[in-house]
This record gives structure tokens, C-alpha cells and sequence, in this order.
């Protein structure tokens, strides 16, 4: 049972990446608008830019992520049917 619910907090797909990735840059825009509020001016422009960086960052990291592991998956699936 612990496998199953562990199993819905692991990203398998790009699309799923994708919808995760369009979900943080949805908060992080909106937490982008809040500090240009807050501190009007320069400084409040620069952390809306860095949260917007932010995003772009863990995206890749993301989808880095989903290759290299697909990539394992496969060399150990050709190790095995080799061996």
C-alpha cells in the first residue's frame, strides 16, 4: 500500500514534468507580483526575476532528471538481456 501512494510522488512522464513546471511558474509568478508590490521599484523587479529563474532551473533540473533515469532504465535493460 506505501508503494502505491509513494508512487504518485514520482514524475515517469514529460507531460507530467511539463504540468509540474507550469505549476511552479504559476506560484512563482504570482509570489513575483507580491515582492514588485511589496518593494516597488528595482528591488522588487529583481526578485521577480529571480523567481522566474528560479522556475527555469528546476525545469531543467526536471527533465535532465527524466532523461538520465530513462536512460539508465535502459542500459540496465541491455546489460540484462545480455548477460
Amino acid at each position: 500500500m506505501l508503494g502505491k501512494v509513494k508512487r504518485l510522488f514520482v514524475i515517469k512522464t514529460r507531460v507530467e514534468a511539463y504540468l509540474i513546471i507550469f505549476a511552479l511558474a504559476l506560484g512563482a509568478m504570482d509570489r513575483g507580483s507580491h515582492y514588485i508590490a511589496q518593494y516597488p521599484g528595482y528591488g522588487g523587479w529583481m526578485l521577480f526575476w529571480a523567481c522566474s529563474g528560479a522556475v527555469f532551473l528546476a525545469g531543467a533540473k526536471i527533465l535532465d532528471a527524466l532523461r538520465m533515469e530513462r536512460e539508465r532504465e535502459d542500459s540496465e535493460r541491455l546489460t540484462t538481456t545480455n548477460a
